[in-house]
């Protein structure tokens, strides 16, 4: 540990030596959240609770675990996602793996799972069936298997890698049996008359120009095929608004979740496709208007 010029190196690392040392370098990298970031790392190697390092502040770490540190800060130094580097990431109630190739679920969307759970609580269905289109990691199919009550939950996507991990998340939830995943593009898994009273989806969305406004996190480590939407941001998520009624029960509902000043767009675009009776903007834990809601005739 000598590549810092923000502090100092001890000659015995502890715990909170390491942290602070550890927080200027990646501060010096640029890395936002150093501190933050430098905990959960060593707390990943130790094997303890973040919080419970507070509590071992003085306790000198050990070789095993300085040579275990030692490259996964490297890591977050080249900016690689934190998630990325511990394999996991909380997800209401959740703890799902992540691994690059795979886009890391935000905590924006809990939002559009706690929606379409709001949504589903006042119609007073039973037994319904919800699709997630581009799952990812799982993350929404998951989290509507289980805390709703579905006789069925469908999670497709295009990719196989996020096939794979999905797979595995179900699994490790203990969900395996709750949640059917299918290979394919949008809709073209399904069957012709297949029908679900949710259709969910946090689709690519950011516009191609925006690249490089993204934050290297973003824009160098996740795939680019479960971020970028065309030119506009609007190509997938158009063809989803466009396919979503042939596979919507009478009065079934599709949520969506948009980008930065793309919600009213997609809310016309809803109530001119001639399938939906209404279409709803609902906004994020920041106050950005980020979901649509549209409901089938």
């Amino acid at each position: 540990m000598s590549e810092s010029s923000a502090s100092t190196v001890p000659d015995v690392w502890t715990v909170l030596s390491m942290i602070l040392w550890s927080a200027s370098y990646l501060e010096e990298k640029g890395v936002p959240n150093a501190r933050l970031d430098a905990e959960h790392l060593l707390a990943h190697v130790t094997g303890v609770g973040r919080l419970q390092l507070y509590l071992e502040f003085e306790r000198p770490l050990s070789r095993e675990e300085l040579d275990g540190f030692r490259p996964l800060l490297k890591r977050r130094a080249a900016r690689e996602p934190l998630q990325y580097i511990v394999g996991n990431q909380p997800f209401r109630g959740l703890e799902l793996r992540v691994r690059p190739g795979v886009l890391i679920p935000r905590p924006e969307t809990e939002v559009l799972v706690d929606l379409v759970l709001a949504w589903w609580k006042e119609a007073g269905r039973l037994d319904g069936r919800a699709l997630d289109v581009g799952t990812g990691t799982g993350a929404i199919a998951l989290s509507l298997a289980s805390e709703g009550a579905w006789a069925h939950v469908l999670a497709t996507d295009i990719d196989e890698a996020a096939l794979t991990l999905a797979r595995e998340n179900a699994e490790a939830s203990g969900l395996d049996d709750r949640v059917e995943i299918r290979g394919g593009s949008l809709f073209e898994p399904l069957d012709s008359d297949e029908r679900f009273d949710v259709i969910v989806s946090n689709p690519p969305y950011v516009p191609e120009v925006d690249a490089s406004t993204l934050e290297p996190e973003v824009r160098e480590w996740e795939p680019g095929r479960a971020l970028f939407g065309g030119s506009d941001g609007l190509d997938v998520v158009t063809s989803i608004v466009q396919g979503a009624g042939r596979h919507l029960t009478e009065g079934g509902l599709l949520a969506l979740e948009v980008g930065r000043d793309q919600a009213r767009a997609v809310r016309d675009a809803c109530l001119s496709v001639g399938t939906f009776v209404d279409a709803r903007i609902h906004r994020d834990y920041s106050g950005r208007e980020r979901f649509v809601l549209a409901t089938r005739s």
